[in-house]
């Protein structure tokens, strides 16, 4: 099986920067501790496996950044570029080699390498995977890219409870989509209390 491609989307963990939506509710400092928190899960899980990662961050003059670590110097970092979510996916859909892609965030605090690995299966014998968030959102989205494959993100309404259905629909009539454990998105203050409550 072709090599799998991991494109992780995160922002360094700035005030101002990350989380905004989380910072309205639980203040701009503790909103930049929970970023660096759900950071530093992501970047342990994303890598630890047999795929390449590739990270994608704005803006365009922190791709140096290193984040105390966090962002080795051995990371592929490219520009997320223009536009809105639509289009910065896009462009790393583009810009990913042929074979299995992942797309994740760094909002996730229960992401795994494990969970990462069962993604990759899933796509053994499935043409799409979803890791849906309770939100209605989703916390992965992985699709098995050819020659052909049209990037699905046209006309999503992002940051909202139909953000998985509206990819979902954009893909083929017939294509197989595997889903994965639904996992909590740290996007808002609500969030962060029932992740915490939950454990």
């Amino acid at each position: 099986m072709t090599k799998a491609t991991l494109l992780i989307y995160a922002k360094p963990p700035r005030m101002g920067l990350s989380k905004t939506r989380l910072a309205a509710g639980l203040g701009l400092t503790e909103a930049r501790r929970v970023a660096h928190f759900t950071l530093a899960r992501t970047m342990r899980a994303a890598l630890s496996g047999h795929w390449t990662p590739l990270l994608y961050t704005a803006p365009d003059k922190a791709l140096g950044d290193s984040i105390g670590g966090l962002w080795p110097a051995s990371l592929i970092r490219r520009s997320q570029g223009h536009g809105g979510l639509t289009q910065r996916l896009a462009k790393g859909l583009a810009e990913a080699p042929p074979g299995p892609v992942l797309f994740i965030g760094a909002d996730t605090p229960d992401l795994s390498t494990a969970l990462l690995r069962t993604a990759i299966r899933t796509l053994q014998n499935h043409d799409a995977v979803f890791g849906p968030a309770r939100d209605g959102g989703f916390w992965l989205f992985g699709l098995n890219k050819g020659s052909r494959t049209r990037a699905p993100f046209d006309g999503v309404r992002w940051s909202g409870p139909h953000a998985m259905e509206d990819v979902w629909g954009n893909l083929p009539p017939h294509a197989r989509v595997g889903l994965l454990r639904t996992l909590t998105d740290i996007d808002e203050a609500d969030d962060w209390h029932a992740w915490n409550a939950a454990r």
